[in-house]
């Protein structure tokens, strides 16, 4: 028997070889411990999903069908996306938000860097989400994702100031803020800078969808630039550290000059195949990309498989495509000053018990929020109920918009 730690938070393993038998908190010089049994199980610092919506957390219970079916990635967003954003109300935001990260823990998801909107619950919406990762035990990066496509420039403005109020009044140990634009092709050139001044003033990145879809690369080029990346870095509105979900249209020497800014990357394989907007073959040029799951279930281990398989189709080389898989924990040391490998010294005590047929017990920041499979940190049939009640109301209410 082999015992592991306790490292410097306080979590404890005794192991044989690489087997986890026991996994948990032991006091130091005391009789008292908090320990769980995990025989035959191994030990990993779970996933990271490095871009997610969590405002489309309901979905999993039924949304109305887009009317008529649409034929474009924009249509897509119009009739289905765009319109399910505009429905939210608080309730539903909280009800979306709670559902998402207690089956995001159950996964084996301890981490998430989200991007949301909701422009008919904008001030304060930022808080519902951090409520619920900071109560159920997730760590979380979070931003609002300002656009001008429903209210123009004061639309813009009240979301950049969404991103600064919480900056500035947020407390929560396992949350941190960023500031956020939807995409380049939803917004002017004032906002774009607008966003770039408020990351230097806060000291902070840019989380923005860059290049999902040919449409985001015809609007950049319309307005003159080569393309997305070229028309936020020209404005001053990525400073490195800032993360640029999907990358699906950019060319390989985009790519290396994204990494030149120290920008990070994320690939969002299975809704990119499911919004057929192709495959973003030219990340391989960066090492600085992570895995995401723009608003699909956390289920990462789900989403790296579907990587792997797009990833040998397209012939990508698979060290590459692992170290996709890994990156968000580097990509989230960034964001919270930490590093996130279990039992490293000085590393901060999230840790998963992986056993055969999924997590047995997963523990975040010291704390155990999955154990023998279940979450302790909140009651999940009332979180499923309610998230089904809300998904009846928000379908109504998206039914019901023009």
């Amino acid at each position: 028997m082999i015992r592991l730690g306790p490292d410097a938070d306080g979590i404890a393993l005794a192991a044989d070889g690489e087997r986890v038998v026991r996994f948990g908190r032991e006091a130091a010089g005391s009789e008292a411990e908090e320990v769980l049994e995990a025989a035959d199980c191994r030990i990993g610092p779970g996933r990271v999903n490095a871009h997610t919506h969590l405002y489309s957390g309901l979905a999993p219970f039924g949304l109305p069908a887009p009317e008529p079916p649409p034929e474009t990635f924009v249509q897509i967003l119009e009739r289905l996306w765009w319109r399910l954003d505009r429905a939210l109300d608080e309730r539903a935001l909280a009800a979306a938000a709670r559902f998402y990260v207690a089956e995001a823990l159950l996964a084996g998801t301890p981490a998430r860097v989200d991007h949301h909107e909701s422009p008919s619950c904008l001030e304060g919406s930022l808080d519902l989400l951090a409520d619920a990762c900071q109560e159920l035990g997730m760590r979380a990066v979070l931003c609002y994702g300002a656009t001008e496509r429903n209210g123009g420039r004061d639309e813009a403005r009240r979301g950049l100031a969404e991103c600064r109020r919480f900056l500035l009044g947020n407390r929560r140990p396992l949350v941190r803020g960023a500031v956020g634009l939807h995409a380049s092709f939803t917004v002017s050139d004032e906002t774009v800078r607008e966003a770039g001044e408020l990351c230097r003033e806060l000291g902070t990145v840019l989380h923005v969808h860059v290049a999902e879809d040919v449409a985001d690369v015809a609007d950049a080029q319309r307005r003159g630039w080569a393309g997305p990346l070229e028309r936020l870095l020209d404005l001053g509105a990525l400073p490195p550290g800032s993360i640029l979900a999907h990358g699906v249209h950019l060319t390989a020497d985009q790519v290396r000059l994204a990494a030149d800014h120290g920008l990070w990357l994320v690939q969002n394989p299975r809704s990119n195949r499911g919004n057929r907007v192709g495959y973003p073959a030219a990340l391989a040029a960066s090492d600085r990309v992570a895995l995401g799951t723009d608003g699909y279930p956390a289920r990462m281990e789900e989403e790296a498989e579907a990587l792997r398989t797009e990833a040998a189709v397209h012939g990508e080389p698979r060290e590459a495509v692992e170290r996709r898989v890994t990156g968000g924990w580097s990509l989230l040391a960034e964001r919270f000053g930490e590093r996130f490998v279990p039992l490293a010294p000085g590393a901060a005590a999230d840790a998963a018990a992986l056993a055969p047929e999924g997590v047995l017990h997963l523990l975040v920041a010291g704390r155990p929020v999955v154990a023998g499979g279940r979450l302790l940190t909140g009651d999940l049939d009332a979180i499923r109920a309610e998230a089904a009640r809300e998904a009846e109301r928000l379908a109504a209410r998206m039914c019901a918009l023009p």
